[in-house]
């Protein structure tokens, strides 16, 4: 029996989810969404269309929303149903998740009450935190439905103050929280560092802070899809990432198992943006801070579109950067690069010859591209200097990201 969803985008009924009668999951948006002025797409995958979108077309936007890995195999199990049922598991954590997007039961009302929250004391944060590996996301708790994308525990809260709340129902978070990682707990200080890094060189990124609740350090990540209204109403704005935009799913998220590369990606940006001159010189930056500091982890799922509405118009720009830190200080962990960078998969091989195909694959201009290299090599060293240095692993990965800038000036040559 064919089974549906309401899809509401805000607080509008965009379309409707279905699992047919062959457990395939297909979308329609609703008549009434597609009749109303100046609407956007939930994605870049999804145009606006009376016709239906079959299970290819949609899989890569609706099941890009969800946790990966074994995060998802876990939350299956935990819920009872099948870890590749995407359909069953957006019915059952599909509340509150990346963007401006809801999942609702056909039929009943989006929850009026969107300020629903579940104040959390020191402990109750830390069981919570602990217990990630074991219950991803909360799924399962009463009155919680969270979605991440993503393999690392995390977990949405709210942050006001001092004060940290879970969110019930569809109530929206501001900020999403990652505690250390038993394999690397540097993890935390290693993403803030890099994070704080790249802002303070002027690249938009999401605003980060470590924090501790009794022995767990964790990051605490502002949202950008999240916005307090001058009302002080917490308001949702919609983004999806590039393996979305484009209808990759996220187990295909690396380049060599079918995500997007480095060219789909500049082009992406050039077809939808509103103001491509400044993304596509903001994505050049962005691609060129992740190998400078050796983030061979910057997959399709770690670079995001916004869709909003401006002055009434639809509007597409990309999103603040993320999930920047130096996987290269972690020896144990791959030099190969989540995208070709020039055709090399290997960041420890990139010479002068790549940067230029690198510019080609890109459509940027080589002259540009080796200029921005020597500009951002030297904005990245200067910066290293002022930075504040509290514990050594910060000290350690300083000097590693030195290290890697001075090579690439060599490599790069005149």
């Amino acid at each position: 029996m064919a089974r549906t969803l309401d899809v509401y985008l805000h607080h509008n009924l965009v379309g409707h989810l279905i699992q047919d009668d062959h457990g395939d999951m297909v979308f329609d948006y609703a008549e009434s969404w597609l009749s109303r002025p100046n609407v956007i797409a939930l994605s870049n995958s999804l145009p606006l269309r009376a016709e239906r979108f079959g299970r290819n077309e949609c899989r890569g936007y609706f099941g890009g929303i969800l946790p990966e890995s074994d995060k998802r195999d876990i939350i299956a199990r935990n819920l009872g149903i099948s870890s590749k049922n995407d359909f069953a598991m957006l019915e059952r954590i599909g509340g509150e998740c990346a963007g401006a997007v809801t999942f609702v039961a056909p039929g009943e009302d989006l929850p009026e009450d969107q300020d629903r929250y579940r104040i959390l004391s020191g402990s109750e944060l830390a069981d919570i935190l602990r217990s990630l590996p074991r219950r991803p996301l909360m799924a399962g708790a009463d009155d919680v439905r969270l979605s991440l994308a993503g393999a690392q525990d995390k977990i949405a809260v709210r942050i006001v103050g001092d004060e940290i709340s879970i969110p019930l129902g569809g109530a929206p978070s501001t900020h999403i929280l990652k505690p250390a990682i038993e394999r690397f707990q540097s993890v935390v200080f290693n993403e803030s560092f890099c994070m704080t890094l790249a802002q303070r060189i002027g690249l938009p990124v999401a605003h980060v802070e470590t924090g501790k609740v009794e022995d767990i350090d964790y990051l605490a990540v502002k949202r950008y899809d999240r916005n307090f209204t001058d009302a002080g109403t917490l308001e949702r704005l919609h983004q999806e990432d590039f393996c979305q935009a484009l209808g990759i799913a996220s187990e295909q998220k690396y380049q060599n198992e079918g995500g997007p590369s480095l060219q789909q990606s500049f082009e992406l940006v050039r077809e939808t943006s509103a103001l491509p001159v400044i993304d596509l010189t903001t994505l050049l930056d962005g691609v060129l801070f992740n190998f400078l500091i050796g983030n061979n982890d910057a997959h399709g799922k770690n670079f995001s579109l916004l869709r909003t509405i401006v002055s009434g118009k639809a509007t597409i720009r990309l999103a603040p950067f993320y999930d920047l830190l130096s996987t290269a200080f972690y020896p144990e962990l791959s030099t190969k690069m989540a995208m070709k960078f020039g055709g090399e998969y290997d960041s420890e091989k990139v010479v002068a010859k790549h940067f230029d195909r690198f510019a080609q694959d890109a459509n940027l201009g080589k002259a540009m591209v080796k200029r921005r290299v020597k500009e951002e090599v030297e904005a990245v060293i200067s910066t290293l200097a002022t930075m504040p240095v509290d514990r050594q692993v910060a000290d350690d990965i300083a000097s590693l990201i030195r290290r890697r800038c001075e090579k690439t000036l060599v490599r790069l040559g005149d």
